[in-house]
């Protein structure tokens, strides 16, 4: 037999990683960055990530607080460019420098700094979705 017989035993020790206390609050907290559902996201990192990624989660989430676009410009930090791509590996970190260098762009072409960060995120909640 060829097929993956436990694909589906996976995703139920996925739910269960993503529903415990601390991977909850963590799920949470990034929704609440994303502005999205806590749902559509978690079918998003059950779909995406692997379980050793899912096990550190919390921790990543943590770090990526901490670190994450500390030496960028404040585009790149509002837009969770190095959080999104490096730390919570959500966005391809290709889509991620083309949505911060439009943004860049739109912010330089005299458009106002809070619309173009606005549509920034935007994008970057659509590239996780997709």
């Amino acid at each position: 037999m060829t097929g993956y017989l436990y694909e589906k035993d996976l995703r139920q020790m996925k739910s269960t990683i993503l529903t415990s206390t601390r991977h909850d609050e963590t799920v949470r907290a990034i929704a609440e960055r994303l502005r999205m559902s806590d749902a559509k996201l978690r079918m998003v990192l059950i779909r995406r990530f692997d379980m050793s990624l899912l096990e550190n989660l919390e921790y990543r989430w943590e770090m990526g607080q901490q670190h994450a676009d500390n030496n960028s410009d404040p585009v790149a930090k509002d837009l969770g460019c190095e959080l999104f791509t490096r730390f919570v590996p959500l966005v391809d970190p290709r889509v991620m420098q083309t949505i911060c260098d439009e943004t860049r762009a739109m912010i330089g072409n005299e458009s106002s700094r809070e619309e173009a960060l606005a549509r920034g995120k935007a994008r970057v909640r659509e590239a996780v979705l997709s």
